[in-house]
């Protein structure tokens, strides 16, 4: 497996990665591969199966509606997301589906869209498309939906390809401990060994233009999350918070004393969070960071330096980025990054690692220090659970990615005060993200089916 910092920073929508963006990749790959084999003419119907954990949390992550959208040629990455509900509203209201938004086909919501509760090999987040014509099926794929984004079909999870094809890059990894001996053995700094690995993808000038793109959408995202009004999607009655936050902050530093100038850079932490997982809960435009369901870490810890760090540049975005790749490679690739999979550890543990990682990086830190930082980033989130409240990426969503955007400041402070040794490597703390989560029972993991998740409805 070979990961890039743009498969784990992807532009997309929300409210989930596993559950909407991944679905949506699989729909759109699907339709495209029907068409390239001149299927597309021939269909007669469509039939969409979700299994395991995209059927428990599915309507609630909006993952049927992210199917049929991809299955009508729409991309997450480029979709309006106002367009897209209109669009699918009109499936719905019509049974058609237009295919590739051209070749329309009969679809019946309640016959065509299928949740199945059982669990496929390998994966819990799987769905099943299946194209019929008038002399049987013309086609069917099997898609695993592995974590922030990322998809793989049914002959790529038998080959063992979870990260896509293998790519040679410059210094290759496969843990904490060698990435360190990597770095000392070059003289490097963690942000620019990623940097040369990522130039078997493409030049280092297009590699920074693709990250201040994405640091430009995270921007956009709190920019736009502090703005919007009301109440979030889904019957929980989830108020947005963001923008009262705002205001009460713009007027209170007008007025500062020695509490509100102590508490300021925390509570500017915690508005950029929100705002950002508030907007990915209304299905608004995100980065993937490394998941949805995590994406409002990084974006607010990296404003929290570019805000209070005096002659932060975009040198700063673009090595912070990369520091936290090296930290989600290692993830990614030594457990997982899925709530599905191994719990909300895997999201916000991750991302919390990540950001810790990129913190320590801009504000000096040695290659020590950065693993340091995101080992403890991830050590303090390991065994927590997804039990998100109606299958909703709101409750305990939102808050849990303040909570940890502050501790991941709070690590990468630890990390710097000491020389970068400690006794639990990064590579241990990987491992034991991986069999805790293994060892957690199915119901905390995104089925929605334990934990806070029960304890609400039993309220």
């Amino acid at each position: 497996m070979t990961v890039s910092a743009l498969d784990l920073f992807k532009i997309g929508i929300g409210p989930s990665s596993s559950h909407t963006v991944g679905p949506m990749r699989a729909g759109g790959a699907f339709v495209q591969a029907a068409a390239q084999a001149g299927l597309l003419s021939a269909a007669q119907r469509v039939q969409i199966r979700l299994y395991g954990s995209l059927a428990a949390t599915g309507i609630g992550h909006g993952t049927d509606r992210a199917v049929i959208a991809g299955l009508m040629g729409m991309a997450p990455d480029s979709v309006d997301p106002d367009a897209m509900a209109q669009a699918v509203d009109a499936v719905q209201i019509d049974a058609r589906l237009p295919l590739a938004g051209a070749h329309a086909v009969p679809f019946e919501w309640q016959r065509d869209l299928q949740f199945v509760p059982a669990n496929l090999p390998w994966h819990p987040n799987a769905l099943r498309l299946t194209l019929h014509g008038d002399a049987g099926v013309l086609a069917e794929n099997t898609y695993y939906s592995v974590g922030g984004g990322f998809i793989v079909d049914e002959a790529q999870a038998a080959a063992g390809q979870a990260g896509g094809a293998p790519v040679a890059v410059e210094f290759g990894y496969e843990s904490g401990e060698q990435l360190l001996a990597l770095c000392r053995q070059h003289g490097l700094r963690v942000a620019d060994l990623v940097r040369r690995n990522e130039r078997a993808w493409r030049s280092d000038a297009d590699t920074r233009t693709a990250l201040l793109a994405i640091w430009q959408a995270m921007k956009a995202c709190v920019a736009r999350g502090l703005t919007q009004e009301g109440v979030l999607p889904g019957g929980l009655q989830v108020a947005r918070r963001a923008p009262a936050m705002h205001r009460k902050l713009n007027a209170r530093d007008a007025r500062p004393n020695l509490i509100t100038q102590t508490f300021a850079a925390m509570d500017w932490v915690n508005l950029y969070a929100l705002a950002v997982n508030e907007e990915n809960a209304a299905g608004g435009r995100v980065v993937t960071a490394p998941t949805n369901g995590a994406a409002g870490i990084v974006p607010a810890v990296l404003h929290y330096f570019m805000d209070f760090q005096r002659g932060a540049h975009d040198d700063d975005v673009v090595d912070f980025l990369l520091a936290a790749t090296a930290i989600g490679v290692l993830l990614k690739r030594n457990a997982s990054i899925s709530g599905a999979e191994v719990g909300c550890q895997g999201e916000v543990g991750s991302a919390c690692a990540m950001a810790a990682a990129g913190l320590a990086q801009v504000l000096g830190g040695t290659p020590e220090q950065v693993e340091n930082a995101a080992e403890i980033g991830l050590e303090h989130n390991l065994g927590l659970t997804c039990d998100p409240i109606g299958g909703l990426v709101q409750v305990p969503c939102i808050e849990r990615n303040a909570m940890a955007a502050v501790k991941a400041i709070n690590a990468a402070q630890l990390a710097l005060a000491g020389d970068g040794t400690h006794k639990v490597s990064l590579d241990a703390a990987i491992r034991t993200l991986r069999d805790t989560g293994h060892d957690m029972l199915d119901k905390y993991k995104e089925t929605s089916r334990g934990g806070l998740a029960v304890a609400f409805t039993e309220c």
